[in-house]
């Protein structure tokens, strides 16, 4: 079992920049894979990006790269995500997720890959 809460939303202007911070504790956090998801009003959560276990490998959404950087601190259980040139679309409820599971690199873009969800956090951009 793992507990995730994250931390860091707010509102911001567009242009500017928000790190968000998920705090895990529990079972040995170099264990997990950690992924960012978000979810828009009306909308179907997202993936946003991942990070693999001890070699801080990243996967990032279209959408996000070159803005969303994600980062780990096994030492501290955290997982970061540093958000710059934020838009008004990235308005949504962000969440940090884990899983125990190994695959292929792909799957870790799907919600279902995920077993441990944090509560959210919001993000509002405005224009």
């Amino acid at each position: 079992q793992v507990q995730l809460v994250e931390s860091g939303g707010g509102l911001v202007q567009a242009g500017g920049s928000l790190r968000l911070s998920c705090a895990a504790s529990g079972r040995t956090f170099s264990t997990f894979v950690m992924g960012w998801f978000r979810q828009a009003p009306g909308k179907e959560r997202e993936f946003v990006g991942s990070i693999s276990r001890t070699t801080g490998t990243t996967d990032y959404a279209d959408s996000v790269k070159g803005r969303f950087t994600i980062s780990r601190d096994n030492a501290r259980n955290t997982v970061y995500l540093q958000m710059n040139s934020l838009k008004p679309e990235d308005t949504a409820v962000y969440y940090c997720a884990a899983t125990l599971s190994v695959y292929g690199s792909g799957r870790y873009r799907l919600s279902s890959s995920y077993n441990y969800w944090g509560q959210g956090t919001q993000v509002t951009v405005s224009s």
